[in-house]
């Protein structure tokens, strides 16, 4: 019985009630859309290096190794020598290497040497790979691979040249060993967009004719002769590692970090996204303060409307009195309709933000590196849609008990 009054009386008023509804529906599709945005920028960031053991460096914190080995953000404050890493890579545990030789640039984007199995060892995601989206590899000595920002910021091609200069900011470049493009990754949405990539071989090429951070007055050794040389490393930055065994993870860590030749510090990738998470997830506490406002000021703009309507509806519950109808009807029937507004707009804003982030999707993911979770249902979303229903019935008590009190005092006499 109340049902069926309350559904007719939504209806006697659809277009007071569709605009209600379309209001706290699109609110409540910008609390969902904050909460997916939220919740998936937490698991890109976290998801930036994955199926990585360990990331091994120079003594320093767990947040610099990572900011400078992954995020290639800041510098390292020392280097290991190649004599280290090959006792690290010689270690019965370890199954796999993937050597890192940072510090020089390519207009603002940072070079990074490393060798061909950085391609197929580095995941992301939970273990998505690197692929080639033009081009080849780097075969040559001075061949240079782009990730997608790079060659789509500077407008490089395949076979266009390039010069590498030495350190981040500075004003002397490597112009007499030119590079040129050999390939250009897809986009990844991690900092290898931002990388330029080379052979740790062409990383000590350019820097035949340096030392200490300089180049040598009045000497150009040859291209030809470079091409002959030696060119094993003699430095590297970081090493990311693979283990054969996840038990032999810790054992290893702690011999890293032991290591009597010189001082290094091994880290868990994911321990250490986790505290810097903390350190920058500022942004995702305002994603949830920004969440929980939306919310209330949904239940407080469906309190104002049931109220601004309340009046123009004294006549309806007059009659309703008239016809037998208690003042507890007239409340219970304010409550369901709250409930049944509350539901529709659920509907709809499901049906509104699915349908966008479907569409919206691949450009947020292309351009800012956020994997939105499109997946119909969390238990996260069914939760809040419950609480959002017991909100709104407690929030309809306010207008019902007003009009109980219309409903006993007006009788037929109302004037409008």
């Amino acid at each position: 019985m109340l049902i069926k009054l309350s559904i007719s009386s939504l209806y006697a008023r659809a277009l007071t009630v569709s605009m209600t509804v379309v209001a706290i529906s699109l609110s409540l599709m910008l609390y969902m859309s904050v909460e997916k945005l939220r919740t998936s920028a937490y698991t890109s960031f976290t998801d930036t290096i994955s199926q990585t053991d360990l990331i091994i460096g120079a003594r320093a914190s767990s947040v610099q190794l990572l900011l400078y080995s992954v995020f290639r953000i800041g510098n390292a404050t020392n280097n290991i020598t190649w004599e280290s890493y090959q006792d690290l890579e010689n270690k019965e545990e370890v199954d796999w290497t993937v050597p890192i030789s940072l510090g020089d640039s390519h207009k603002g984007f940072r070079v990074m040497g490393t060798n061909k199995e950085f391609f197929s060892r580095y995941k992301y995601r939970g273990g998505q790979s690197i692929n080639i989206q033009k081009g080849n590899l780097f075969e040559d000595l001075y061949d240079v691979v782009l990730g997608a920002g790079v060659a789509e910021k500077l407008d490089y091609s395949i076979d266009t040249p390039l010069i590498v200069s030495h350190g981040l900011r500075s004003f002397s470049d490597h112009d007499d060993q030119p590079f040129r493009v050999s390939g250009i990754l897809e986009k990844t949405g991690t900092p290898v967009d931002n990388t330029v990539i080379v052979s740790l071989a062409a990383i000590e090429a350019i820097h035949v004719d340096w030392s200490t951070g300089a180049k040598i007055p009045g000497q150009q050794t040859p291209i030809e002769e470079i091409r002959k040389m030696d060119l094993t490393p003699k430095n590297i930055t970081a090493v990311l590692v693979g283990v054969k065994s996840k038990l032999s993870i810790f054992n290893l860590q702690r011999w890293v970090n032991e290591y009597p030749e010189e001082a290094m510090t091994a880290i868990l990738p994911g321990a250490a996204l986790q505290e810097l998470w903390r350190v920058v997830g500022v942004v995702e506490n305002l994603l949830l303060g920004i969440s929980i406002v939306v919310i209330f000021t949904t239940l407080v703009g469906m309190a104002a409307i049931m109220f601004s309507n309340l009046n123009e509806r004294r006549r309806e519950m007059a009659i309703w009195r008239a016809m037998g109808a208690s003042p507890s009807i007239v409340m219970g029937l304010l409550m369901l309709e709250a409930i049944f507004i509350a539901l529709l707009s659920i509907l709809l804003s499901v049906i509104l933000l699915f349908g966008t982030l479907n569409i919206l999707q691949p450009w947020i993911d292309y351009n800012y590196g956020i994997l939105v979770n499109v997946e119909f249902f969390t238990l996260r979303d069914i939760y809040v849609f419950i609480m959002f229903i017991i909100s709104s019935i407690i929030v309809s008590l306010l207008p019902a008990v007003r009009a109980y009190w219309f409903s006993i005092n007006d009788g037929m006499s109302i004037k409008v």
